[in-house]
């Protein structure tokens, strides 16, 4: 030990608190190194959740020891392990798990039917019911939430006093839902409730805006159907023309509005038609009528009864024989019935109105001169839009083209291919999260470096005076000698010089014995009897 314990004084205890702040401070940061770079990977386990969801996974979670990571003020983001995502995803939903603030069907799996009552098993279909609609509807695209509400009366025993059952829906979207998307959801709705109608659905979004309104009657409903109607008519005729004119004069440089009148009115005819030309027999009836008439012999008469009457010179009458035929015909005549129903809603006249920008050439100074376009090229496009919207000139349409300079001329797109510079201008999250990452270890290795292993490495190699060794090395060591003399004094003595040197060293010796006698006075001063101790001892050794 006797080394170390020499090693450590001569270190000092400066020296020695710093090594241990050094040791210490490399020995936490080498761990946090380790701890981070050991860190699992975390990714996204669960979104947008409920604080009921949130607190059962976490909860199933904890059971299991696996570690993760929650996100916003309530907790509605999970981060667990990204390795263990569908693992943990497929085991919690095993587990029912998250349930979105709704149940279903499987409520029925947890209770006993037998100890129920009615009015329990009513309210758990009910529940079931609403839960199942809402996880249906959470299928369509844009809608992150759904919530239902289901009025469904009780039956009645007269028909007559039997209401209408009814439902509200509450979404949280992600964006809009266009108005089909909105019939779908009624349609969905009203198709799952026995004798629920479409038009007996409200819905309604997080923003408390009325999508659909269940309390309004049909003609309504129609009024409103048509106006969808006619709004999707004309964003679609204004697309179609978009796409057709972008193409030649650019992307940006042509605006379009389309006005599409609709007919509203419902037309129902009847027309009936005979062919005379075709004819069927239907059915066909003969009758035929034969009669005999015979002579007046042997009848008795008012003239053979007269005096001189000779009835037996009469020559006989001949008999009359009578035939009638009747034939009875009926034909068929084909006929023809047709019914046309022409539903509201057909186009009565279409406007459009299209404004195009005029052409750009760029001069060789840099800048942009503006020149209209042709007539002979606005007739071709004018040509064009015609045949994307079907225009009819017996129904009244109405195109028109027109050239006008923009207030904003087009910006001269350039095609380069990003620079590495550029490229780190416009770094991914996930480059930026890493750059972040190594800028924050970078500091603070820069920082141990500066504050703590400098100081220490310049303790260290700093030179540390010894002046006994000195003086007895002195006159060992090339050009200047140094030489330690009394009271901690040191004194450089030139090589050079043998006659100063020999001076400086009797000079040195001297002070020593001075200093040596002066010691001896003040013991011997402070402890005087123990001096003439000693004193007889050294008398009467031999």
């Amino acid at each position: 030990m006797k080394p170390v314990l020499d090693l450590v004084t001569k270190f000092g205890p400066a020296r020695i608190a710093a090594m241990a702040a050094v040791t210490l401070t490399l020995i936490g940061f080498f761990a946090f190194i380790i701890l981070r770079v050991s860190r699992p990977d975390m990714g996204v386990l669960f979104s947008d959740l409920s604080m009921q969801d949130s607190a059962s996974v976490v909860r199933e979670l904890d059971s299991r020891g696996i570690r993760y990571e929650t996100r916003g003020d309530a907790g509605q983001t999970i981060l667990a392990p990204r390795p263990d995502l569908a693992k943990l995803r497929m085991d919690l939903a095993g587990k029912g798990l998250p349930t979105q603030a709704g149940v279903g069907y499987e409520i029925f799996d947890k209770g006993d039917a037998f100890s129920s009552t009615n009015f329990v098993q009513n309210v758990n279909h009910l529940r079931a019911l609403e839960g199942e609609l809402a996880r249906s509807i959470r299928a369509i695209g844009r809608v992150q939430a759904a919530r239902v509400h289901l009025v469904l009366p009780e039956r009645r025993l007269f028909e007559r006093d039997r209401e209408s059952p009814s439902a509200a829906i509450v979404l949280k979207l992600m964006g809009d839902l266009d108005a089909g998307q909105v019939r779908a959801i009624r349609h969905l709705v009203a198709s799952a409730v026995e004798g629920l109608k479409p038009d007996r659905v409200s819905i309604v979004d997080e923003r408390g805006r009325l999508l659909a309104d269940g309390a309004r009657d049909a003609g309504t409903d129609v009024a409103s159907g048509f106006e969808d109607r006619q709004a999707a008519l004309e964003r679609r005729l204004r697309g179609q023309i978009e796409d057709v004119v972008a193409g030649i004069v650019g992307t940006g440089r042509a605006r379009v509005q389309v006005n599409a009148e609709l007919d509203l009115n419902r037309i129902e005819s009847r027309s009936e038609t005979f062919d005379p030309e075709s004819r069927v027999v239907r059915s066909a009836q003969t009758r035929t009528e034969s009669a005999v008439t015979g002579n007046a012999e042997g009848q008795v008469s008012v003239g053979n009864e007269l005096p001189g009457a000779n009835g037996g010179d009469k020559a006989p009458t001949p008999k009359d024989a009578t035939n009638k035929n009747e034939e009875t015909t009926n034909y068929e005549i084909s006929r023809v019935t047709k019914t046309e129903i022409a539903e509201g809603g057909r186009i009565k006249r279409l406007s459009v109105a299209v404004v195009l920008d005029g052409v750009y050439a760029t001069a060789p100074d840099g800048k942009q001169t503006y020149s209209p376009r042709t007539p002979a090229e606005i007739e071709r496009i004018t040509a064009l839009v015609r045949g994307a919207v079907g225009f009819d000139k017996a129904r009244g349409d109405q195109i028109e083209v027109v050239n006008l300079r923009f207030a904003e001329a087009p910006s001269v797109p350039q095609f380069t291919e990003p620079t590495l510079i550029q490229s780190l201008l416009a770094p991914t999250k996930e480059d930026v999260l890493r750059m972040a990452e190594l800028a924050v270890l970078a500091l603070l290795t820069l920082i141990v470096l500066l504050t703590v292993v400098r100081p220490l490495v310049r303790q260290v190699l700093a030179p540390v005076p010894e002046a006994p060794a000195l003086a007895a090395a002195g006159m060992g060591f090339p050009g200047d000698a140094v030489v330690a003399g009394p009271s901690g004094t040191v004194t450089v003595i030139d090589r050079d010089n043998p006659t100063a040197r020999l001076m400086e060293f009797a000079k040195i010796n001297g002070q020593v014995q001075a200093e040596t006698v002066q010691r001896v006075v003040d013991m011997v001063r402070a402890s005087p009897s123990e001096t003439v101790e000693v004193l007889r001892t050294w008398i009467q050794e031999e």
